[in-house]
């Protein structure tokens, strides 16, 4: 049962659920007090012990009811009476008795003990090692391999010899092995459905991850967002951490000794050497109108995230004009927030030059020698004035400039594009056509407040 439970952590693994060596310990435990014999108690012990939320509780709930379909393999043998080792030799119209000299796996197939089968198909996997099946084109080279290991060679030949000796036991034999390859095929199925879900899952998110955002299809959407969720949490546990460690600094050993000469050196006062570190500060605009309604929600989700990563974020949301969204993106969940902005400003048509009126007119002061000015949008102003001397004063008045560009960059500068007179003005400018990119941009930005 303990092999059983590891793989049953990697498919719940796989299966999106964290599951952390303690968490596994923990498990171990919980199953070794209420014992194997109640699924439905079994059930409950792990999810208590490994769900984290009401969302792990459903899929470690599927999984589990996949993983553990199949009968478990048996612990011991019940005694056979007189009538059981009769029974299998009983049947003369079908040939006489069971013919002596039979391999194991020959035995227990003309048996049709199905537990006892289904506990050779469960051992068999194991040796076989069918949790490390990643792909659907190993279908058959699993199944080879845990008929092997079941004893496939031995009953081939058993079969060769009862064809001439007794040819109806054989026929039942050929029926009683089609019937397991097929039991085989699907307990490989089953492991294909429980082991290829995290490989599968990494697969299509490298694929989304490099797909243009403007063009995901309707369906992938939400494959998309949870994506980008998957990204702004790095993001979080990424650099949030070495944040908080680094504010107190070094240990400063001459201070230390200094303030506890008293107590004959002993450190129970210590000192920090404190690097002074400027506060940092991000301002992010972020283009909400049509032309990238496509992409908007995804920005506003990383914008979402910085708001956890950096201490002092300010965001603006714009469209023809342009509004504060700090407070929405801090007190709302990601799909509230981008719900509630995009009804403010969302899918308008885009004017660039307006919106920087509206900044220069009302934000400028929170632009400070510190701060980081983070432009995300195309650029397009439907040939309206772009207003690029604000962006000069913008750019003058912080430390820097980026802009995030989520068209390619052979679009730049063409039709209404103003972003080769804005890009004047900033101190980078990036493609972010791609979740890739726009991860790695901001990831950059982030990583220079550590």
């Amino acid at each position: 049962m303990r092999e059983n439970l590891h793989r049953f952590f990697r498919a719940a693994r796989g299966a999106g659920v964290h599951v952390s060596p303690a968490e596994s310990i923990d498990a171990m435990r919980a199953v070794a007090q209420v014992g194997i014999t109640d699924r439905t108690i079994l059930r409950d012990a792990l999810l208590l012990t490994l769900a984290k939320s009401q969302d792990e509780k459903l899929a470690l709930g599927d999984c589990f009811d996949l993983f553990f379909s199949q009968p478990e393999p048996r612990q011991d043998q019940p005694e056979a009476n007189d009538n059981d080792e009769a029974s299998p030799g009983s049947n003369s119209e079908a040939g006489g008795g069971q013919p002596q000299g039979l391999g194991p796996l020959a035995e227990m197939l003309l048996s049709q003990d199905r537990n006892a089968i289904s506990a050779a198909i469960a051992s068999a996997s194991g040796a076989a090692s069918l949790s490390d099946i990643r792909y659907s084109t190993q279908r058959g080279i699993f199944s080879s391999r845990i008929l092997d290991a079941m004893g496939l060679q031995r009953l081939r030949d058993d079969l060769d010899e009862l064809t001439g000796t007794n040819p109806a036991v054989a026929e039942r034999l050929r029926a009683a092995l089609e019937a397991l390859r097929e039991a085989v095929r699907d307990t490989v199925s089953q492991g294909l459905a429980l082991y290829a879900r995290e490989e599968a899952e990494n697969l299509r998110n490298e694929i989304l991850r490099n797909a243009p955002l403007a063009r995901i299809e309707r369906r992938q959407v939400a494959e998309m967002r949870a994506l980008i969720r998957q990204i702004a949490r790095r993001l979080r546990e990424r650099y949030s951490k070495p944040r908080k460690r680094q504010r107190r600094g070094h240990l400063d050993v001459r201070r230390t000794l200094r303030r506890n000469a008293a107590w004959g050196g002993v450190p129970f006062l210590t000192a920090w050497k404190r690097k002074h570190r400027d506060r940092p500060k991000i301002v992010a605009l972020c283009d909400v109108s049509g032309s990238v309604a496509q992409v908007s929600d995804f920005f506003l989700l990383l914008i979402h995230s910085l708001h956890e990563v950096v201490d002092d974020v300010r965001s603006f949301a714009f469209s023809s004009h342009l509004i504060e969204v700090s407070e929405i993106l801090e007190k709302k969940s990601p799909e509230e927030a981008m719900a509630e902005i995009m009804s403010k400003v969302g899918f308008g048509s885009s004017d660039y030059g307006s919106s920087l009126v509206d900044f220069e007119k009302d934000f400028m002061s929170a632009l400070t020698p510190q701060t980081t000015v983070i432009v995300l949008g195309d650029a397009r102003s439907n040939n309206l004035d772009p207003r690029a001397d604000i962006l000069r004063r913008i750019s003058e008045r912080s430390k820097r400039l980026v802009w995030l560009n989520p068209e390619g960059r052979l679009a730049w500068g063409f039709g209404d594009s103003e972003m080769p007179r804005y890009a004047t003005f900033c101190s980078v400018v990036r493609q972010c056509a791609t979740a890739q990119q726009l991860e790695r941009a901001v990831s950059d930005i982030v990583a220079t407040y550590q």
